[in-house]
């Protein structure tokens, strides 16, 4: 008896050997062939995030202009943004999103999906993680809305004196040369599926965009959106001249009420933006969200306090206006900040861009009607340079992931500043000279400014019939 149950126990033995070296093969390969999937939680979210976004141009970016600008201006403001709006989507659709994200060079993408070609329901796009995708429909409009608001912040910088069309004209070639290299040069790469050990990273790397490959991190469109588009913004505003009346007759903002609604509405929007950016609805999304509200909150305080001490009192102007320069600076950094970085951001964004708009400006006399320049593109700067000193660990920052060794990777803040500047220097070149060869063109076919009469008379009847009030 004791024979026989020896036996038994000993091929049971054998058995569950055997299978266990099965289960082990099967994890292995399990291990070795991540799965994509696609999260219910993260494609809802990111849908939240897409109209989010809409919401901080329509109407949040036009009421926020167009309260800043006279009376008579109100309405081409609006129709400025929700037409560019329009137009950008439409082509996002037919060839940008295919420039900005399909594989090509280092600085501009192919054509494989003009007109969304090849995208069905089932087609996934990469997040930040290992095997989790998100559809990739809901990838191209949350990108949309980005190529959609980044020419639409260009026309603070020369409002009330330029031609509907010529905005329109500029905006098609600077969305063309400007905005799809630059998206492509910092955020196309393969995704962190292609990152499974060294030499199949160097190849995907090969592939990625030029300021990727570089190390400059952009979150959420430091580079990409505001430094690009404040750039451009100057550049209009040095080449189209300055308004008539300007420095000699009140060019005061017509409704700041409406110019706090609009503040209110971009701030609620920017979590679909920042948190977004995440692609995913997990911890670190949590963290984004936590950096934007600190940051836009420190940055108010900021612009406040430094007007409060300079001027004598505290504006709402001021307020609204440090708030979005808090959110333009923390843009690049929030996904790579802590919570204490995020606020030591906003303070020193608030004081600076206060500076930027106030001092600079009137030191060098150019007229950046709503500022364009000295809130995106000097916030923006603070923020994609600041982005290599608040991402530090030691700092309370997150480092930098590395996907083949699967962890944080070390951190050398003066390598990631150097990858910082260079991410700043290109846009600032980049965006500088397609934006004059852009505006040169425009002013050569069809002319740039409204005659002095429209300019006096205003935007609204001459160039739209309409106004935005009756009295």
């Amino acid at each position: 008896m004791k024979k026989r149950n020896s036996g038994f126990w000993g091929i049971i033995g054998l058995l569950l050997m055997g299978l266990s070296s099965v289960v082990s093969a099967e994890d292995v390969v399990a291990a070795a062939v991540v799965v994509p999937t696609v999260n219910k939680g993260d494609t809802a979210w990111m849908i939240v995030a897409t109209v989010l976004v809409i919401l901080m141009v329509i109407p949040g970016l036009a009421l926020f202009y167009g309260g800043m600008v006279r009376a008579k201006n109100m309405l081409s403001v609006l129709m400025q943004v929700f037409v560019i709006f329009s137009m950008m989507a439409i082509l996002w659709a037919i060839y940008g999103y295919s420039v900005a994200f399909t594989e090509g060079n280092a600085f501009f993408g192919g054509f494989s999906k003009m007109f969304l070609l090849g995208i069905t329901p089932d087609s996934m796009a990469a997040t930040f993680s290992k095997g989790a995708y998100v559809p990739e429909y809901i990838y191209v409009a949350f990108q949309l809305t980005f190529a959609a608001i980044t020419p639409a912040l260009i026309v603070g910088a020369f409002a009330e004196r330029v031609k509907f069309s010529a905005v329109l004209l500029f905006m098609f070639i600077w969305f063309t040369f400007s905005y799809l290299p630059m998206a492509h040069m910092v955020w196309y790469w393969t995704g962190p599926d292609a990152y499974t050990d060294a030499k199949a990273a160097e190849a995907a790397g090969a592939t990625a965009g030029f300021l990727f490959q570089k190390g400059a991190l952009d979150f959420a469109g430091g580079t990409v959106v505001h430094i690009n588009a404040g750039i451009a913004g100057l550049v209009g505003c040095l080449m189209i001249g300055k308004r008539i009346g300007f420095k000699k007759e009140s060019l005061a903002p017509h409704s700041v009420t409406m110019t706090m609604i609009g503040a209110s509405l971009l701030w609620v929007g920017w979590f679909g933006f920042n948190v977004g950016s995440n692609l995913e609805a997990n911890g670190l999304a949590a963290l984004v969200f936590v950096n934007t509200l600190l940051a836009s909150a420190a940055a108010t305080l900021s612009w406040m306090g430094a007007e409060w001490l300079m001027r004598g009192k505290p504006s709402m102007l001021g307020g609204a206006s440090g708030a979005i320069a808090g959110l333009v600076a923390i843009t690049p950094a929030c996904g790579w900040a802590g919570p204490m970085g995020a606020i030591g951001l906003g303070l020193v964004v608030g004081a600076v861009c206060f500076w930027a708009v106030t001092y600079l400006k009137a030191k060098l006399g150019y007229d950046d009607s709503l500022d364009a320049f000295g809130v995106h593109g000097i916030g923006g700067t603070i923020g994609a340079i600041g982005t290599g000193i608040v991402a530090s660990p030691s700092l309370g920052g997150t480092g930098v992931w590395d996907y083949v060794a699967n962890g944080v990777a070390e951190f050398s803040m003066s390598t990631q500043v150097t990858s910082q500047l260079w991410g700043v220097g290109v846009c600032i070149v980049w965006s500088g000279v397609v934006s004059f060869i852009a505006f040169k063109i425009v002013d050569v076919l069809i002319g740039l400014r409204v005659s002095e009469e429209v300019e006096r008379e205003g935007l609204d009847i001459c160039e739209h019939g309409e106004s935005a009030y009756h009295n």
